[in-house]
């Protein structure tokens, strides 16, 4: 099998090492592996594959005469867009785990459950974006019922994970959960989101928007429709909740006018479409939860109901582990799917 040359650039971050394991795990065919971050991390070690691997210092000339064939960047937004083109023009697929590149016109953004077909397009940049997190595991339960029945609107509301705000979020809730059960709460720092994180919820993710969204909530909106090729209303509400891992989303799907909708038929396309996994009897209390999702590569369902009021209305719920499905697994698996075209 031929193998291929791997930069990772925030090798040393949360889905930096997330990334290193599913590699690990689907067998990527990894020939010379180049870990990279700041300076700050340059230096230390990594394992993969059993060896041992320094971390170089990310430069503007790292690149060069390294052969990289597909470059992972998941090290910030201010980052990507400084430093991706020079593993472009070192002849690299760059797969960018950032907000960067998303919604430019010319760089495919890719699900490679729903939209695999826009990896070709890499070639105009060079560049393939990875959706937002929270984008990537409602859309592989949007697309199955687009399908189906057609969609006409979207509203959904998230519940994620610290860990979707890095090693930071994490420490973060961990350390206020300690100085809980040491009567210490009123004197805890806050420091990684805008309020205290343990035992509380945050309707509030990344930065305000005139239009009073936040910056995530229109992630969603505009993502969901690049990678869906579609047009129909989407409306995200999101909150920051105190689970280390996995985000969980509820989700109102509203279909076009006329539609029946059938629960049965909903369940079984979502069951049987890739990579997604049904968890759904209320009876017995199986359901997807982020304990059920963590440390894997599914997308899981459950809680598929008609509404009470229209025919056309559909609501569901949806968990998967962002760290994985949301950045790493994604990443790994548009890598696969361009593998298959340049062969």
């Amino acid at each position: 099998m031929k193998q291929y040359n791997i930069a990772v650039i925030g090798a040393s971050g949360a889905v930096g090492e997330e990334l290193f394991r599913v590699l690990e795990e689907v067998k990527f065919p990894v020939g010379n592996l180049l870990p990279l971050a700041s300076a700050n991390s340059a230096g230390s070690m990594i394992e993969f594959n059993g060896k041992n691997h320094r971390i170089e210092e990310l430069t503007e000339s790292v690149f060069e005469g390294r052969n990289i064939d597909i470059a992972f960047f998941s090290a910030g937004g201010t980052i990507s867009e400084k430093y991706a083109k020079y593993a472009v023009e070192s002849g690299a697929v760059v797969i960018d785990n950032t907000s960067h590149f998303r919604m430019m016109d010319a760089v495919p953004l890719v699900v490679p459950e729903v939209n695999p077909e826009d990896i070709e397009l890499w070639e105009d940049t060079g560049i393939i974006a990875n959706p937002n997190c929270s984008t990537i595991q409602m859309v592989q339960l949007l697309k199955p019922l687009h399908d189906l029945y057609g969609i006409k609107r979207v509203d959904v509301s998230t519940y994620q994970a610290v860990s979707g705000a890095g090693k930071a979020g994490m420490e973060e809730l961990v350390r206020q959960m300690q100085d809980f059960f040491s009567f210490k709460l009123d004197e805890t720092k806050v420091e990684a989101f805008a309020h205290q994180i343990a035992l509380n919820v945050i309707p509030h993710i990344d930065t305000p928007q005139e239009n009073g969204y936040t910056k995530e909530e229109m992630k969603m909106v505009l993502e969901t429709n690049k990678i869906m090729h579609s047009d129909f209303a989407v409306s995200a509400t999101c909150v920051r909740v105190p689970v280390l891992r996995s985000h969980s989303e509820s989700i109102t799907i509203t279909f076009e006018e006329g539609v029946d909708v059938s629960v049965e038929q909903a369940r079984k396309v979502l069951g049987k479409f890739e990579n997604v996994t049904l968890v759904d009897d209320l009876d017995n209390n199986e359901y997807p939860m982020p304990m059920t999702s963590t440390n894997t590569d599914e997308t899981y369902v459950g809680r598929v109901r008609k509404d009470i009021y229209a025919s056309n209305i559909l609501h569901l719920w949806g968990v998967a582990d962002q760290v994985r499905v949301g950045a790493a697994t994604n990443a790994v698996r548009i890598a696969q799917k361009w593998i298959k075209l340049e062969d």
